[in-house]
């Protein structure tokens, strides 16, 4: 986690974001040498399909998984 002084973030703030931006990393910002200010990059959220990328043909459903199973049904008929 890195830390800027407000005053030294003023004079070089668009440098300071897009370096936050590349790394990813949190940014405190201090005054007076305490901390008043933590700036971090808002991370994407992964989509359903991205998540389970890797495993996309690795698995897949049997053509029956639609059809009902009457056996587990014979003593509720």
């Amino acid at each position: 986690m890195q830390q800027i002084s407000k005053s030294k973030l003023k004079a070089t703030m668009l440098q300071v974001f897009r370096e936050i931006e590349a790394s990813g990393e949190t940014l405190v910002v201090t005054d007076h040498g305490k901390p008043v200010l933590k700036v971090e990059p808002i991370v994407r959220k992964k989509s359903i399909f991205e998540v389970f990328e890797l495993y996309q043909d690795s698995w897949s459903l049997p053509d029956s998984i639609l059809e009902p199973v009457w056996d587990e049904w014979e003593g509720y008929l």
